[in-house]
């Protein structure tokens, strides 16, 4: 990049989900796009004061969708048909749009499922969106370009 040219970064309210290979709208907030590595502490003889520690397993945050309820039913039947036993597993994508409405930068969860389904909170003195959530477990999160985004 040339010196002195400014780079905004991209706006976090522009991204869509896409659900092995639907793209489901309307989605209003995603979080749990996480990676941790666990660590192992362990002490070498003769240097007493100090304590190593070594990368040891890698864990993936649980991806949590919130949307405004509509008549689909794609997202419920998908959580029942898990609490029915069978598992489900689906490549899911998060992908950061640029200012120009074009994917950017996206996130794979790879063999994902529902693990938590929450209908949404009813309040007669509220008049927001009624929103619901579904929780997914999966085997593992990339980032990736997009490219000719």
């Amino acid at each position: 990049m040339p010196p002195g040219v400014r780079v905004d970064p991209y706006l976090d309210f522009r991204f869509y989900v896409e659900i092995e290979g639907i793209v489901v709208a309307g989605f209003s907030d995603v979080s749990g796009l996480e990676i941790e590595v666990g660590t192992v502490e362990y002490e070498e003889g003769g240097r007493n004061g100090f304590t190593h520690e070594k990368p040891n397993r890698t864990s993936y945050s649980h991806l949590e969708l919130e949307k405004g309820l509509t008549d689909s039913r794609e997202l419920i039947d998908w959580m029942e048909s898990v609490a029915a036993g069978r598992i489900d597993r689906k490549t899911v994508f998060v992908f950061l749009l640029d200012a120009r409405g074009l994917p950017k930068w996206g996130w794979q969860c790879e063999a994902a499922y529902p693990v938590r389904y929450s209908a949404p909170d009813l309040q007669a003195d509220q008049g927001a969106v009624a929103v619901e959530t579904l929780e997914l477990a999966h085997r593992g999160l990339s980032r990736m370009e997009v490219v000719g985004g």
